[in-house]
C-alpha cells in the first residue's frame, strides 16, 4: 500500500500529516503513520485544531483541570494546543534527529486573529515557541504584508518558522526574503544557522477553486479547457523561483555558515473538485527538496493508486507561464485572485478560531465546579 509514499520519499518529497487530534497521538495512529506510511512531519491550523477539540474526543479531563483553575478561554485553548504539539513533537523526535532538523516537525500557528499585527505575531511566536519547548516545533506566520517583518525577526532570533498562506509568486518571493534577512540578522547574532529551519507553505487546491470559478462564468470552450490548470502552474513556478533565490550569491554567502533552505511546501492538497483525480497535488509536483503536507484522505489515496513517475516539476515552466498567461487574456486578474484568496485564508482561519473560542468557553461552564 505505501510503495508510492516511498517512491514519493525518494523522490526528495517529504509527507507530512496535514491534521492533529488527541485521539491520534494516544490511540497510536500518529506512530503508525509515521512506522509505515512514512510520514515525517505534522501541521496544523485553527481549523484542525476547532475540529479536534470541538469533537471533546480526549480533551475532556485537561477541560475540567482547566475549569476548577478557572483559567480564560484564551489560556485554555493555549494548553490545550501547546499540549497536543509537544507530544506529537515528541513522537516525531526520532525523525527529527535522524534528519538533523530537517524534517520530524510539528507546526502550531499563531493566533490568526493577529495576522495584520506585527508586534503581537513576534510575541505570539516567541510565547508560542517557549510554551511548547521542542526544537522539532515550527512556528506558523501567515505571509500578509505585517507577517513578512514578523518572520524576519522571528527567524533572526532563530525560532523556525513554518510560512503559511502564500497564493501569489510575487508574495512568496518576499517571503524568502524575509527569511534571508532573518538569517541574517542570526547570523549578526552569532546564533548557530544550522539550528534554525523554515518551509514556505504554499497553497495550491484553493487556487483551482477560485479560477475555476470564474473560467465557468465565462464558459467558452476555451475558458473550460484550461479548468484544473492554473494551480499547478502557479506551484511549479513558485518551485522556479525557489531554484533562483536558493542558487543566489546572497544565499550562498549565508549556506557557508550552515544555513538550510527554506523549503516549498505544498499545503491545500486535498483535491475539492470531484472531477479531478483525487491525487492530483500530490503526483503533479513531484520536485526535490520539498514538502508535500496532505489530509489523511490524500495520504491514502497516493498510497493506494498515486501514480509517482518522478519529477514533475522542473522542466514545466514555459508551459505553466503559458496558462497563467492565457487565464489571464480572458479578463482573470492573478493579482485579484491571490488577493482574495490570502484574505479568505486569514478570514477562515480566523472564524475557526472564534468558533473554538465559544465551544471551548461553553465545556469550560459546563465543567466549572458549583460554588458551595
Amino acid at each position: 500500500m505505501t510503495d508510492a509514499l516511498k517512491r514519493l520519499s525518494d523522490e526528495g518529497v517529504a509527507i507530512w500529516l496535514d491534521d492533529l487530534s488527541r485521539k491520534r497521538i494516544t490511540s497510536g495512529n500518529l506512530a503508525e503513520l509515521i512506522d509505515q506510511s512514512h510520514v515525517v512531519g505534522v501541521t496544523t491550523n485553527p481549523s484542525i485544531f476547532q475540529k479536534a477539540i470541538s469533537s471533546g474526543d480526549g480533551y475532556e479531563q485537561q477541560l475540567a483541570d482547566l475549569a476548577v483553575r478557572k483559567v480564560t478561554v484564551d489560556e485554555a485553548i493555549r494548553m490545550i494546543t501547546t499540549a497536543d504539539v509537544r507530544d506529537a513533537a515528541d513522537i516525531l523526535r526520532p525523525v527529527f534527529d535522524r534528519t538533523d532538523g530537517q524534517d520530524g516537525r510539528v507546526s502550531i500557528e499563531v493566533d490568526p486573529r493577529l495576522a495584520h499585527n506585527t508586534a503581537a505575531t513576534v510575541a505570539e511566536a516567541k510565547q508560542l515557541a517557549w510554551l511548547v519547548d521542542r526544537p522539532n516545533t515550527l512556528i506558523k506566520i501567515p505571509a500578509t504584508k505585517a507577517g513578512l517583518p514578523a518572520i524576519t525577526e522571528v527567524i533572526g532570533k532563530g525560532i523556525s518558522v513554518n510560512v503559511t498562506l502564500i497564493f501569489s509568486l510575487e508574495r512568496y518571493r518576499e517571503v524568502m526574503d524575509a527569511y534571508l534577512a532573518g538569517l541574517e540578522k542570526a547570523k549578526a547574532s552569532g546564533l548557530d544557522l544550522s539550528l534554525i529551519h523554515s518551509v514556505a507553505s504554499f497553497f495550491v487546491s484553493r487556487v483551482d477553486s477560485e479560477i475555476d470559478k470564474r473560467l465557468d462564468a465565462i464558459g467558452t470552450d476555451e475558458a473550460k479547457a484550461l479548468k484544473g490548470k492554473a494551480a499547478l502552474a502557479n506551484a511549479r513556478l513558485a518551485y522556479e523561483a525557489y531554484e533562483e533565490v536558493f542558487s543566489s550569491d546572497r544565499w550562498n554567502a549565508l549556506e557557508k555558515h550552515g544555513a538550510n533552505k527554506q523549503r516549498p511546501l505544498w499545503a491545500s492538497t486535498g483535491v475539492k473538485d470531484p472531477a479531478y483525480k483525487d491525487t492530483l497535488y500530490v503526483v503533479d509536483l513531484v520536485a526535490p527538496n520539498t514538502v508535500n503536507t496532505m489530509p489523511e484522505a490524500t495520504l491514502e489515496a497516493t498510497a493506494d493508486h498515486g501514480e509517482i513517475t518522478g519529477d514533475t516539476v522542473r522542466g514545466t515552466y514555459d508551459q505553466a507561464r503559458a496558462e497563467l498567461d492565457a487565464v489571464a487574456k480572458l479578463g482573470i486578474s492573478y493579482d485579484d485572485v491571490v488577493q482574495l484568496l490570502e484574505d479568505e485564508g486569514v478570514e477562515k482561519f480566523e472564524a475557526s478560531w472564534n468558533d473554538l473560542l465559544k465551544s471551548t468557553e461553553a465545556e469550560l461552564q459546563r465543567l466549572a465546579p458549583t460554588e458551595a
